[in-house]
């Protein structure tokens, strides 16, 4: 008689069975769960913002083949300044602006950057009428402001050829300086190679934030496009130099990695839109760039990532003098954060102080 087979595992098998899995199991699921990360810019914002990148850099390519040199009938454009306002709610300090782009009008550009959720019910002041460009949504811890800067210096680029200089700014930046003073400012700067204008951009390579913001996204997720040692903080407020802006617009290389959401559990740490640009730039033309922003902060009493808000209280004839003050080859010609409140007092000291030097 042929004895029965036993069906059943023996305890002592299941056992072992259960002692390997575990540490397999902790090996595996890692690997095959991915990190939780904050939300990620969706795909059709991408599409949508490749193809003006690439409309903006075949249009300055052919600008650029044309011949340089200028005729009695032909003669070279006036560079213009392009100033790119990145903002989630109303222009509120417009009139000051009215007041320090008038008269020269031949010399600059608006582009206006609006969040698509931004409730703007204050009326537009005449400069800024018509000039808001296609917006797609934005939020701090976020690439999303990158995308929109990006969006903002291919939109400029394709607008008008003579713009040579793009400044970022947001609606709660103020001017310091009479125009003229700050047009004359970028195109007296002639510092970088062959004679070039540099870009005005802050670009520290020592910063205690460096460790925790590189680390970000993960712990490897940077290499090999973006080694430690290569990794730049700086302000997120710039002016670019027109060859500048084609780069930033043409870069996939870097942003193909600035891209990636970070991880929730650091998203305090988040900050990508002070890292991209200054990695970037110190990568591809650090003699290009002055290292140093024209716009001032005061990040003495930052509040949750936030610099200090000046109140309508603060604002004076010294403050702005103080403002002023650099320890650059230019003293700051821009200021931010002032609080909505502030515009009263700064239209009061508008036509005698900030702009007159």
């Amino acid at each position: 008689m042929t004895p029965s087979v036993t069906t059943h595992a023996s305890p002592l098998l299941l056992s072992l069975l259960l002692l390997v899995s575990i540490p397999t199991v902790f090996l595996l699921v890692p690997r095959l769960i991915p990190p939780k990360t904050l939300p990620a810019i969706p795909d059709a914002d991408e599409s949508d913002d490749l193809a003006l990148f690439r409309r903006a850099i075949l249009s300055s390519s052919t600008s650029a083949a044309k011949p340089a040199t200028s005729s009695f009938f032909h003669r070279r454009p006036t560079p213009k300044v392009a100033f790119l306002f990145l903002t989630n709610s109303d222009i509120v300090f417009s009139p000051l602006w009215e007041k320090y782009f008038h008269g020269h009008r031949q010399l600059f550009n608006i582009y206006v950057h609006a969040d698509p959720s931004s409730i703007l019910d204050l009326p537009l002041t005449p400069t800024f009428r018509g000039r808001f460009v296609p917006a797609k949504a934005t939020q701090r811890a976020s690439p999303t402001l990158i995308s929109a800067a990006r969006r903002l210096l291919a939109t400029a680029l394709l607008d008008d050829p003579s713009n040579q200089f793009f400044a970022l700014l947001s609606q709660s930046c103020i001017p310091l300086h009479p125009f003229p003073t700050m047009y004359n400012a970028l195109l007296s700067d002639n510092a970088g190679p062959h004679g070039r204008h540099r870009s005005f951009i802050e670009i520290k390579d020592k910063d205690w934030v460096l460790h925790d913001r590189y680390y970000a996204r993960g712990d490897e997720v940077m290499l090999p496009e973006v080694p430690y040692d290569r990794f730049r903080s700086g302000s997120q407020f710039f002016v670019l130099t027109r060859r500048h802006a084609i780069l930033v617009v043409r870069d996939m290389r870097l942003w193909k990695k600035f891209k990636l959401p970070c991880l929730i559990e650091r998203k305090d740490s988040c900050y990508p839109e002070e890292h991209y640009f200054p990695t970037l730039l110190d990568m591809q033309d650090p003699d290009g760039c002055t290292k140093y922003s024209l716009t001032r902060v005061n990040w003495t009493d930052q509040v949750e990532g936030h610099p200090h808000t000046y109140r309508p209280g603060e604002v004076s004839a010294r403050l702005i003098r103080e403002l002023r003050k650099s320890n650059a080859t230019f003293s700051y010609m821009f200021a931010r954060k002032f609080a909505p409140e502030c515009l009263e007092p700064l239209m009061q000291i508008a036509d005698s102080v900030i702009l007159r030097d």
